[in-house]
């Protein structure tokens, strides 16, 4: 009584295991479908194939009563396709030995062979949508449910970086931190490598002064130009910029893997011209030891972060209630916005949803709502921050306030999550494990935490063959194993699911997997700041205006009122 021995499967890049979690993927993933949607009915040929494939990775006879069940399909109609696919060779009936008449059944090599083919590419899609570079890259993803809790992204090596790379690719980068490291670890691996590479670090004025020259050059002093996110409107309708979609088909850059409402902020009208190398999330910071000792909550309202820095304010002794951004020009000018976002609301009258593409037409006729009662509302928060805030208030930038809070001389700060890292990693903080780190506060209704930072750029008179390569550069600067690294080194700003996922760079700071968490309840804004090609002007006027009326007596009333009657006039003259 010989019993048929079954054939094993084709050799394939999947794993038994795995080949059974996709199995078990693809039936709870359509089971929805039939039992939910009107009309629908259950797949007989797909529901035969799911459990057959099933019965047989488990080592489990089946039969064709058994198979019929599983499939959820009337018998008749269970019976006519197992008939069918049993003539057309996909299935194998099996003696049950023991000189029994009946059979049990299982897949053809022909029908497993292009089950494992289809697997494969349900695998590679999927591993591509989790966060891996390239589809050909499938094999290192493990198909599991446990793969976002364990998955370790490995360390940057030379050889991430894809194809040909230029020698002499020439930066014009942003200063701070996060641009200074990625110029070092790049300059680290220029010995292996055999190239060289010029980084030029510039304050954000000059920046944007070089940034537009260097778009408008015929023969481009840079290659590479980080452009802030507010930016892109401008640079993008003056035609500045190179259209990166077609060298993106060949990059080693995943979109799927950024988060989307980061990614949007590098498309103009349907056209990709930036790639995000990092993002900051403007919070608020408190000093967690000082609000226990004192039994106060974290502020969640205007309101309640005005009596909160009451409480904390002891000028007497130095030590202020909070610290913001109050310098006259860009960076009251954020602060005003941001402040704007708190109440639901922008400087331009626009959907207040992330775009994944900034459009053009929808600003062509730029209707401005600056002078309205939200803004009244914003201003004299500021005012009365100013009563509990330090005495330089109306000098502080971005690097003060940083230094204010850090030094231990204010109860809170208004900060971006970039240099809220140095908290906890700089030798010289005085609040290191001090620092809770809650949403900013709002007037009302939903968070909504304005998103900064910088887009990877490429001038738009580079040459085409230069473009392919400098893209290669650019793929490996926001790939997730540099972001990783600069994370573990204290710049918490990775936009990257695959990195936000990795339990390292989880352990590195508390702001990776709070700012990840924010992104995936859509409380992240771009449009706080919009990237219309008005916003320099918009944001040079604001900055002059608001600091009048919140230190230098003007009515608020009258400051918003010529802030946009001023702003219209130089639009109309052909800003």
């Amino acid at each position: 009584m010989d019993q048929q021995v079954p054939q094993p499967a084709p050799k394939a890049e999947l794993t038994s295991h795995e080949l059974s979690r996709i199995v078990d993927f693809l039936r709870k993933l359509r089971a929805p479908f039939d039992d939910g949607l009107p009309d629908a009915k259950p797949d007989v040929f797909w529901n035969v194939v799911l459990e057959l494939v099933d019965a047989h990775l488990r080592d489990r006879p089946i039969d064709k009563s058994g198979l019929i069940a599983l499939a959820r399909v009337p018998y008749s109609t269970g019976n006519r396709m197992i008939t069918k696919m049993l003539a057309d060779n996909l299935i194998l009936q099996v003696p049950r030995g023991n000189g029994l008449k009946t059979h049990f059944l299982q897949p053809s090599d022909r029908l497993l062979t292009a089950f494992m083919d289809y697997a494969n590419h349900v695998k590679a899609h999927l591993a591509k949508t989790f966060g891996l570079r390239k589809g050909t890259e499938a094999n290192e993803y493990y198909f599991g449910g446990s793969y976002f809790a364990s998955q370790i992204i490995s360390p940057v090596q030379t050889q991430d970086i894809g194809g040909t790379v230029p020698s002499d690719i020439r930066f014009l980068l942003n200063d701070d931190n996060y641009f200074a490291s990625m110029r070092n670890m790049w300059s680290d691996f220029r010995n292996d490598l055999g190239r060289k590479s010029s980084f030029d670090l510039q304050r954000l004025p000059d920046l944007y002064t070089n940034a537009l020259a260097t778009g408008q050059s015929r023969a481009p002093a840079y290659d590479v130009v980080s452009v802030n996110m507010p930016w892109l409107g401008e640079f993008a309708e003056k035609g500045l910029l190179a259209p990166l979609d077609e060298l993106l088909n060949d990059a080693a850059i995943n979109a799927l893997d950024f988060h989307p409402s980061v990614w949007g902020t590098g498309n103009w009208n349907g056209t990709q011209y930036g790639i995000p190398l990092y993002c900051t999330i403007e919070i608020l910071a408190a000093r967690r030891d000082l609000f226990e000792d004192k039994g106060l909550t974290y502020p969640k309202t205007f309101d309640e972060t005005i009596r909160a820095a009451r409480e904390l304010h002891r000028p007497s002794s130095e030590f202020y209630g909070i610290a913001w951004n109050g310098q006259r020009g860009m960076p009251i000018a954020n602060s005003f916005m941001f402040f704007l976002a708190a109440c639901q609301k922008t400087v331009i009258d626009m959907p207040l949803h992330n775009q994944d593409s900034w459009r053009f037409e929808r600003f062509e006729k730029l209707k401005l709502q600056i002078d309205t009662d939200a803004s009244l509302e914003v201003i004299d928060y500021m005012k009365q921050l100013v009563e509990v805030s330090p005495p330089e208030i109306a000098n502080m930038d971005w690097e003060k306030r940083i230094a204010c809070f850090m030094s231990g001389q204010a109860g809170m700060a208004y900060c971006w999550t970039m240099r809220a890292a140095r908290f906890e990693h700089e030798l010289s903080s005085r609040v290191a494990r001090r620092v809770a780190l809650p949403p900013p506060a709002r007037r009302l209704g939903r968070i909504a935490a304005p998103i900064g930072g910088f887009l990877m750029t490429i001038p738009t008179n580079v040459s085409a063959v230069r473009q392919r390569q400098i893209i290669n550069a650019i793929a490996w600067m926001v790939s997730p194993e540099a972001m990783k690294a600069h994370v573990k080194n204290g710049f918490p700003v990775a936009p990257r699911f695959s990195v936000c996922a990795d339990p390292e760079a989880l352990a590195s700071s508390p702001i990776v997997r709070m700012v990840d968490q924010m992104a995936r309840r859509n409380e992240l804004v771009t449009w706080s700041r919009p990237p219309v090609p008005a916003f320099n002007l918009i944001e040079r006027t604001l900055g002059q205006e608001i600091h009048d009326a919140v230190f230098n007596g003007k009515s608020p009333h009258q400051a918003i009122r010529d802030a946009e009657n001023r702003i219209l006039r130089e639009l109309s003259a052909g800003h």
